[in-house]
C-alpha cells in the first residue's frame, strides 16, 4: 500500500530553520517527505557546467542530509522536470497536501499553476506560503490598493508597518519540535553533479552569517569596494540557506543602512509580481523601448572581460568573471557604462550578470539594471551617467581595490579608453531624449 504523506518542496528555502513552509506542513496531518527536485527546465539551460550556483545547492542539500539523517529520515531528491516528477509521485504515495513557498519569478509561477492544476485533478492540495521577503507582493500597497512604483514612500510604510506589526511580520516560524513528524525513510543518494551534467569546482563560499560588528559598520564603509565591508549574503539571501526575518532583526537592531538594502529586495521582489514584464525583458518604463541601441558585439565583448580602459569600471567585471562576486556600487557603476557609455541595451548586460553572479536574483538583477538604464521604476533619470574617474577617486581614492584586480594596469599592456567620457555622455543623452520625445 502507498504510504499517506503530505510534502513539503524545497526551492529557494534551503534550511531546517525558521522556514514558513516547512513549519506549516510539519504541523499538518500526516507524516512529511521531503523534497527537492534539480529543475531539468532550469539546469539545462545554463550553457556553463562548472555553474557554481548549481555546487553551492547540492553542497546545501549534502549538508541538510547528514542533519536529517540523524533522525532516520532525508530529502527526496530528484533530477527532472516538476510536472514529471510529481506524476512519479503521485503513483507512489498517497498525497494529502504539497506545501512549499513563493516564488515571484515568471517561470515560477507558471510551474507552480501548473502543478497545483496537476494536484487538483488527483484531489491533492496546494499551499504556497510567504517566506523569501519580508513583506509580500501585495501587504505593502497605497491607500487605492494599486502598487507603490516609487522606493521611498514604499519604505515608508515598509518600515511603519513593521513598526506597528514587527512581532507578526518577524515572528520565528518554529521548526525542531516538530521534527518527529517527518516521514521516516531512505531515499537513494542525491544525484552528483557529474550525473547532472556539471562539474564539481570545489569552490569556497562565503558564510552565512555576517563577520561580527560588519552591520554595525556597514553604513560608513558599504561604498568602498577596497574594503571588505559588504555581508557577501546574497547567495544565502537568494537559496534561503538564512532566514529573512532573521537577518532583518539583526539590521533594526544595527544598521538602518542594511535595513534599507532589504527594503529594496522586497521593493523589486513586488515589482516582479505586480509587472510581470519586467522579468520577461521588457522596460518598466515603455518609452525607453525606443532608444536606439549601438550594441557593438566587440565593444560588449571588452566590457566583459574588463577591458574598457576605465580602471574602475574593469576591475569590478574581473572581480565578477574570477569570483562570481560584485560590489554594489561597481554593479551600478558598470552597467551605467554599459548603457550609457557604450550604448549597449541594458538587457545584454542583465543578461551576463545572470549568468555570472553567484548570488543572481531575477528581481534585484533587474531592478538594479532598469534603474541604471533609467527605464526601471523609481530609475535614476537617464541625464545622470557615473563619471568613472570620479567615482575610482570617491570610492577608491588609494587605488588598492584597482591594484587588486588590474595587475596590468598602468603597465603598457593596458587598454585605452574604449571612449572619452564627456563624448559617451553627450551622445548617451542625445539619444535617450530623441527615444523619449
Amino acid at each position: 500500500m502507498q504510504p499517506a504523506v503530505n510534502i513539503f518542496w524545497f526551492r529557494r528555502d534551503l534550511r531546517l530553520k525558521d522556514n514558513t513552509g516547512l513549519s506549516l506542513a510539519l504541523q499538518s496531518d500526516r507524516p512529511l517527505l521531503l523534497l527537492f527536485i534539480f529543475d531539468r527546465n532550469i539546469l539545462d539551460k545554463l550553457e556553463n557546467k562548472k555553474d557554481r550556483r548549481v555546487e553551492f545547492i547540492w553542497l546545501t542539500l549534502e549538508l541538510m542530509q547528514k542533519e536529517l539523517a540523524k533522525r532516520n529520515t532525508a530529502i527526496e531528491v530528484h533530477f527532472g522536470k516538476p510536472k514529471e516528477v510529481f506524476k512519479i509521485l503521485i503513483e507512489k504515495y498517497r498525497i494529502g497536501k504539497v506545501f512549499t513557498n513563493e516564488d515571484y519569478e515568471p517561470y515560477a509561477r507558471v510551474r507552480d499553476e501548473a502543478i497545483e492544476a496537476l494536484l487538483q485533478v488527483h484531489g491533492i492540495g496546494f499551499q504556497s506560503n510567504k517566506d523569501h521577503v519580508i513583506f509580500s507582493k501585495q501587504e505593502i500597497m497605497k491607500m487605492d490598493g494599486s502598487p507603490y512604483t516609487v522606493f521611498t514612500p514604499y519604505s515608508k510604510k515598509w518600515k511603519s508597518l513593521l513598526e506597528y506589526l514587527g512581532a507578526v511580520f518577524l515572528e520565528e516560524f518554529p521548526i525542531e519540535k516538530f521534527l518527529r513528524n517527518l516521514f521516516i525513510h531512505q531515499p537513494k543518494p542525491i544525484p552528483s553533479l557529474d550525473s547532472m551534467g556539471f562539474v564539481f569546482t570545489g569552490s569556497k563560499f562565503p558564510p552565512s552569517v555576517p563577520e561580527p560588528g560588519l552591520l554595525i559598520h556597514y553604513g560608513e564603509q558599504r561604498d568602498f569596494p577596497g574594503l571588505d565591508a559588504t555581508s557577501r549574503l546574497g547567495i544565502h539571501l537568494r537559496f534561503g540557506t538564512i532566514s529573512i526575518r532573521r537577518l532583518a532583526e539583526e539590521a533594526l537592531r544595527k544598521s538602518p543602512v542594511f535595513l534599507n538594502e532589504l527594503i529594496w529586495r522586497d521593493f523589486y521582489h513586488m515589482i516582479l509580481w505586480q509587472f510581470p514584464k519586467v522579468g520577461k525583458g521588457q522596460a518598466f518604463k515603455p518609452a525607453y523601448e525606443n532608444i536606439n541601441w549601438r550594441n557593438n558585439e566587440k565593444e560588449f565583448e571588452r566590457w566583459c572581460q574588463g577591458r574598457t580602459g576605465y580602471p574602475l569600471v574593469d576591475a569590478g567585471m574581473r572581480q565578477l568573471n574570477e569570483t562570481g562576486f560584485m560590489h554594489n556600487r561597481l554593479r551600478m557603476l558598470t552597467a551605467s557604462f554599459l548603457s550609457k557609455h557604450l550604448l549597449i541595451d541594458w538587457r545584454w548586460g542583465e543578461a551576463y550578470f545572470a549568468e555570472r553572479l553567484l548570488d543572481f536574483d531575477l528581481a534585484s538583477n533587474n531592478g538594479g539594471w532598469q534603474w541604471a538604464a533609467g527605464c526601471g521604476c523609481d530609475a535614476a533619470p537617464y541625464f545622470r551617467i557615473f563619471n568613472p574617474s570620479i567615482q575610482q577617486k570617491k570610492f577608491d581614492p588609494d587605488g588598492s581595490f584597482i591594484r587588486k584586480w588590474l595587475p596590468d594596469f598602468p603597465e603598457p599592456g593596458y587598454p585605452e579608453p574604449i571612449v572619452e567620457h564627456e563624448f559617451a555622455r553627450d551622445r548617451a543623452l542625445k539619444a535617450y531624449k530623441k527615444a523619449l520625445n
